[in-house]
């Protein structure tokens, strides 16, 4: 188990932007994440009262970035910033998160890596039910964009 100290820093995401709580276990495919922050009433994500269920992919998105920097740092580098430009096949189990008691689990996995994007599966559970699923597309940014 990784505590967000331990890995917080080497990603993008500040203060209350930054969503995960800790790395439960990760290896170089997979990583496994689980937070609390959906039921706080700062969580940035909130609109209109409510944390709708389509910000699982934020936090799916969140989990990529830990797993790409903790790969990178595992081999002595930094990971390369990216930018997340498609999501595919995303399915909602439910329509708001906030009301959930207890953490969310969220899964990714490295489907494909190529030298300029990666593509990543994920699903988000809470108390072993399916909340969301899909896949998502990275893009490495490049000097200039």
């Amino acid at each position: 188990m990784l505590a967000k100290a331990e890995w917080a820093s080497l990603i993008p995401h500040m203060g209350t932007m930054c969503l995960l709580d800790e790395v439960v276990e990760w290896d170089a495919q997979r990583l496994h994440a689980r937070s609390g922050s959906h039921r706080l009433a700062d969580n940035p994500l909130r609109a209109d009262g409510m944390l709708h269920a389509v910000n699982l992919c934020e936090y799916a998105a969140q989990a990529m970035a830990v797993h790409g920097a903790l790969c990178a740092r595992a081999v002595g580098g930094a990971a390369r910033p990216g930018l997340l430009v498609a999501l595919r096949d995303v399915c909602l189990q439910v329509e708001r998160i906030d009301d959930l008691p207890g953490r969310l689990q969220v899964h990714v996995e490295r489907l494909l890596a190529m030298a300029d994007s990666l593509q990543y599966g994920f699903h988000v559970e809470h108390r072993g039910a399916l909340l969301a699923t899909g896949r998502a597309a990275v893009m490495y940014q490049t000097n200039g964009t």
